[in-house]
């Protein structure tokens, strides 16, 4: 009994396992001889295709439901990533944490660690500002010196050359003098007045 032919017209004997073309008709009315398929040949016809799946959904867009939109509720609990479950261990993390802090009475030092956090945040802050503020006025110096000296300089270093009395200010403000050391409460005051 012959199988179901395949897309080149195929078909194999399962009782003698020989693949042939069956004998047909033509359109005149002759007929084909049927043609026997030599064991482990396969058409063009009836090789696969790979598809892409990229290009199968650009070729398939706007045919079709929203990309993603079906079965959102049932997908929810199976498809948890890394991440989710690194943000839910936080979240129980800091449940726990707060419970402990509220049942044994650790709140009030905890509060009082946090004020200390602040106050040296600012001071912190207040110093890597006079580190960048003391860099850019030596630089501006640099390239100040070389000007003088006749070097030509870009428009960008021209520009930093003419910020050094702005960042000078701007140390002051912060309490240091144009070197970037700590300036004196009286003396220091009289004489950026005099200066300018």
């Amino acid at each position: 009994m012959p199988s179901v032919p395949t897309a080149s017209g195929i078909v194999t004997d399962e009782l003698s396992g020989e693949r042939h073309i069956p004998e047909s008709k033509r359109a005149d009315g002759t007929t084909r001889k049927a043609i026997k398929i030599r064991p482990g040949y396969r058409p063009p016809e009836d090789v696969e295709v790979y598809k892409n799946p990229t290009a199968e959904t650009f070729r398939n867009r706007g045919k079709g439901p929203v990309p993603g939109a079906e079965s959102l509720k049932d997908d929810k609990p199976a498809q948890s990533s890394a991440a989710a479950n690194k943000n839910a261990k936080r979240r129980e993390a800091r449940k726990k944490a707060k419970a402990v802090g509220e049942g044994e009475g650790e709140a009030a030092p905890a509060a009082a660690a946090a004020p200390e956090k602040e106050a040296a945040d600012p001071e912190a802050e207040k110093e890597k500002k006079v580190r960048t503020l003391k860099k850019k006025i030596r630089q501006a110096k640099e390239l100040k010196e070389k000007k003088e000296t006749g070097e030509s300089l870009l428009p960008e270093q021209i520009a930093k050359v003419i910020k050094i009395n702005e960042l000078i200010r701007e140390l002051d403000a912060l309490g240091f003098d144009a070197d970037g050391e700590p300036k004196a409460e009286t003396g220091a005051a009289e004489t950026t007045e005099a200066s300018t």
